[in-house]
């Protein structure tokens, strides 16, 4: 005779095993999305981080670099090498020559050997004449030496900054990748448990069935 508690319990079942099913499919896509929204974020501060830095460090690059037409430590320190050709060598070191730093200080050089050579009574002696020839280029041997010496710290501070730069470009890519990686695994494990939830389903109508068709 059949068993209509049986049949009861078995459908039933079928009403649970959808219920729970849903509820599970549910709880896997919120889980799934936050983790989503969390590496998207991550991404974001990561990537707005690495922006701001550049940003920061942007002048100190161009001071080497150049930038917009405007010529760096790095193109001026070959100019003065002849590494841009003769001409732009002759270039660089009338820029200096012509330069207020240049002008002052031999200015202020003539003056001081005048003035020592008239309260001496040399002012026409031939000394005069040999020292003031010989100040100027020796002024501006040495005014191009310490030209290289300011340029070479530039071009470190440009250096350093521009791996600084690099760096974090570098750092911001490997964060990314990770937190990628991590969002993957979510999706990907989002879609095995609702696989699951889906086996589980149709394992649970199937004995659903199976009692309702024996107790019927």
């Amino acid at each position: 005779m059949p068993d209509p508690v049986t049949g009861i319990i078995g459908a039933a079942g079928i009403g649970s095993s959808l219920l729970s099913s849903g509820s599970q499919n549910r709880a896997i896509d919120r889980a799934s999305a936050a983790q989503t929204a969390g590496s998207d974020a991550a991404i974001a501060e990561i990537r707005d981080a690495r922006l701001a830095q550049e940003e920061i460090l942007a002048p100190y690059v161009s001071a080497g670099t150049g930038d917009e037409g405007v010529t760096g430590s790095l193109q001026a320190t070959q100019a003065l090498l002849g590494l841009l050709g003769e001409e732009g060598q002759a270039n660089a070191i009338s820029a200096i020559e012509s330069g207020a730093e240049f002008q002052a200080l031999s200015r202020q050089g003539e003056d001081a050997i005048l003035q020592n050579a008239s309260a001496t009574g040399g002012l026409r002696g031939g000394n005069v004449q040999g020292a003031l020839a010989q100040f100027r280029p020796a002024l501006l041997s040495h005014t191009i030496d310490q030209r290289f010496r300011r340029l070479g710290g530039l071009n470190k501070i440009s250096q350093a900054s521009a791996a600084g730069v690099g760096a974090a470009g570098i750092n911001a890519s490997g964060g990314m990748a990770e937190l990628l990686r991590q969002q993957g695994e979510a999706i990907g494990s989002g879609a095995i448990a609702r696989g699951q939830s889906q086996s589980d389903l149709f394992s649970g109508i199937g004995k659903g069935i199976g009692l309702i068709a024996g107790g019927f």
